[in-house]
């Protein structure tokens, strides 16, 4: 073997090292969907994850961990899938909740009577209450209770993919219609607890 074979070979081979050494073969193993706004605010640990009202947005942000240990935000990489939840998938009054929708059709038609809206999400992962409204939190309080036993009883569940790994699912209940009257725990009518207090 010639001495410029030698050297063409060991080049190669440390070029092939330098890839590997340098994240040639970095890979994608997991990606974790968070939180990162409600209605334009970084969230506190007091939080309710909810869509209050019509218009109301939550920003989700896809963060990928790689082999190397290195993450990169990939939130306006992702494919986002977005569906009613299977076992919580009602209104408070029973109702079906309609699938979602993604702009520039939503909600779906236009003008009613809607096969699709109440949650609109976009390629860069900002979800938004749109019509029709529904609140999806049931008051459960047995009169003659004075305060509201809040159970959420329809949610949209949000997953995001990117290159053959998916995200673990972010469960969104909505409030953007108000809630069942009730003279004693829900005198005001409310849809769910108090996006700042919690109750």
């Amino acid at each position: 073997m010639k001495r410029t074979q030698i050297l063409t070979a060991l080049a190669c081979a440390l070029l092939a090292l330098g890839l590997v050494a340098c994240g040639g073969n970095n890979r994608l193993q997991s990606i974790q969907l968070n939180v990162a706004q409600i209605n334009g605010t970084t969230p506190t640990n007091g939080s309710v994850l909810t869509l209050q009202g019509i218009g109301s947005t939550i920003q989700l942000q896809a963060v990928g961990e790689y082999s190397s240990g290195k993450t990169k935000v990939l939130t306006n990489e992702v494919t986002y899938n977005v569906v009613v939840d299977n076992t919580w998938g009602t209104n408070d009054q029973g109702q079906a909740l309609l699938p979602p929708c993604s702009p520039p059709t939503c909600p779906s038609p236009t003008g009613g009577p809607y096969t699709a809206g109440t949650l609109e999400y976009s390629p860069t992962g900002l979800i938004t209450a749109v019509e029709p409204a529904e609140c999806t939190w049931e008051n459960q309080a047995v009169d003659p209770a004075t305060t509201p036993a809040w159970a959420i009883v329809g949610e949209y569940d949000i997953t995001v993919s990117f290159e053959g790994v998916t995200s673990q699912p972010v469960y969104i209940p909505v409030a953007s219609a108000v809630g069942i009257y009730d003279k004693d725990s829900n005198p005001t009518s409310a849809c769910g607890p108090s996006p700042t207090t919690g109750g």
